[in-house]
């Protein structure tokens, strides 16, 4: 009796792995702990076939209809290895370079931009305290502004704030010039700048959009003549605020319907996204320095939070920080000085203009390899690491600065993906402002001109070269994205990426090339 269990039991065993295997069609990987029970299920018939087939007498090969990790139908998706790989070869290179450096000069290592980084370090970190305790003064301007008839938000406030903003991004631009700062100081200075830009602009306006929404709502408490056109909105929808009572009166009932209903509009506008803190409370010193510390460049009144500070992550954050930067110390004194050094001296030497740009391609060839790790390096060190440190310092909630933009197919998925603070702030400040007065296409094209116009600024800072090559190369984003995404090439995934790849890596070199040869 109980070998013919045993015989029903295999039976049934076998009867429910084909009947999942006709449900699934093996094309799944390993089954994670928190799959679902049908899933749970079939990996468990599976198991015990497996098992009835150990006791055969020769081997078998369970076969079944799966793919690769690498297949696109693959739900595998855990590459870290990949990640310990990318370390690991960087550790190869760094260990190659010292045991070439210790053959031929006896050093380990020969940093010559060691004085570039320690030269007038006081300097650069008084003046970058200044440069973010300047913009603190749209403070006072916008208690100011709230407060004033003359100068309300939408009359001169506006103008005042933007003439404000202009001057000092004037000044601090040029301040590295005029104090002769080495590059490495103007890099660090200039990436600091911007942001801190993007940041006054977005406090200012968002505020300045509070405070006419505050005066919209008290003048409601006299109605007569006051518009009741709805608020204008914005991309992000809103819903209404119920917990406000309304106020009882004689009037038509559904011209007070649609009182009430504009002053819940209004008064949620007013209140944080967490709904603990309403315009003007967040007008305050420790409210605006807070911002100035969070890892993102669009102002709220009220961000989620961590529970806790985890300081041993900030350690490590900051330690990883350090070896980016010395990964990129050694990247660019062994591969990128030495071929730029070479090729000035071959390109005052060319004697036609063939040669000249033969020199400029093998340049740009030999940095291919470099620039790629340099900009990997850089990303890591901005999005994973500071961010990710300043994120903790502050308990600021939303840790996710990118999105898988190694997948992108175009540039347009890419400037989304890659980088989200920025995308972020141009969505809201720049192409939903642009497209309330404009049509959606020049909208986009204002955008990518501002973004082109800032990589010039940090392209120019750096080699204090303005020589047009990196706003070229941004605005021709533009007509690429509207090729890729035509008829012929849309949806061909892998293609698209494999040239989003190619004109990344190849325009990194490039840029460079242009800039400090050319």
């Amino acid at each position: 009796m109980p070998h013919q269990i045993s015989r029903g039991w295999s039976q049934v065993s076998f009867g429910v792995h084909v009947a999942c295997a006709n449900c699934h069609s093996g094309r799944s990987t390993p089954i994670p702990q928190d799959a679902p029970p049908s899933v749970q299920a079939s990996s468990s018939a599976r198991r015990q076939i497996r098992a009835q087939n150990k006791r055969r007498i020769f081997p078998t090969v369970e076969y079944v209809d799966r793919v690769s990790h690498f297949d696109p139908d693959s739900e595998y998706h855990d590459f870290r290895g990949f990640f310990v790989l990318f370390w690991i070869g960087l550790a190869i290179m760094v260990i190659t370079s010292m045991l070439r450096n210790m053959r031929e000069t006896g050093y380990p290592l020969i940093i010559r931009q060691w004085g570039y980084l320690k030269e007038r370090v006081w300097e650069l970190g008084l003046s970058d305290g200044a440069m973010v305790f300047s913009t603190a003064i749209s403070l006072p301007l916008h208690k100011w502004f709230m407060k004033s008839n003359l100068f309300r938000w939408n009359r001169l406030g506006v103008v005042v704030q933007s003439v404000y903003q202009a001057l000092w991004l004037a000044f601090w631009t040029t301040w590295p010039f005029i104090r002769d700062w080495s590059w490495t100081a103007q890099v660090f200075f200039t990436l600091h700048l911007l942001a801190i830009m993007m940041k006054m602009h977005s406090y200012a306006f968002y505020c300045g959009h509070l405070s006419e929404t505050r005066r919209r709502l008290f003048d409601l408490d006299k109605p007569d003549g006051r518009s009741m056109s709805a608020p204008y909105r914005y991309p992000r929808p809103r819903t209404h605020l119920h917990e406000i009572p309304q106020s009882p009166t004689n009037e038509d009932p559904d011209k007070q319907e649609a009182l009430r209903l504009l002053r819940e509009d209004l008064a949620f506008e007013l209140a944080s996204p967490l709904g603990n803190v309403s315009y003007p409370q967040n007008l305050t010193l420790a409210n605006y320095a807070d911002f100035i510390l969070c890892p993102t460049l669009c102002y709220e009144i009220e961000y989620p939070r961590t529970p806790r500070i985890r300081w041993m992550e900030v350690f490590y954050k900051t330690l990883a920080v350090a070896g980016c930067i010395f990964l990129m110390i050694v990247t660019a004194e062994e591969f990128i000085l030495p071929v730029l050094n070479e090729a000035s001296d071959n390109l005052r030497s060319a004697r036609s203009v063939g040669e000249f740009f033969l020199i400029l391609g093998e340049t740009i060839g030999r940095m291919l390899f470099p620039f790629m790790v340099m900009f990997l390096l850089v990303f890591l060190s901005i999005f994973e690491y500071v961010l990710g440190a300043f994120a903790e310092l502050t308990r600021f909630a939303d840790r996710q600065f990118y999105a898988d933009w190694w997948n992108s197919s175009d540039w347009l998925e890419f400037s989304r993906e890659w980088n989200k603070p920025v995308h972020h702030f141009f969505r809201r400040h720049v192409y939903s402002a642009s497209k309330t007065h404009v049509s959606r296409p020049v909208a986009t094209a204002i955008t990518f001109l501002i973004s082109a116009l800032a990589h010039e600024l940090v392209l120019g800072c750096i080699t204090r070269k303005f020589r047009g090559y990196g706003f070229f190369a941004m605005m021709l984003q533009m007509p690429i994205v509207m090729v890729q995404r035509s008829k012929y090439v849309k949806g061909k995934t892998l293609l698209n990426n494999v040239l989003f790849w190619c004109s990344m890596v190849l325009g990194l070199s490039m840029m460079c090339a242009l800039y400090v040869l050319v």
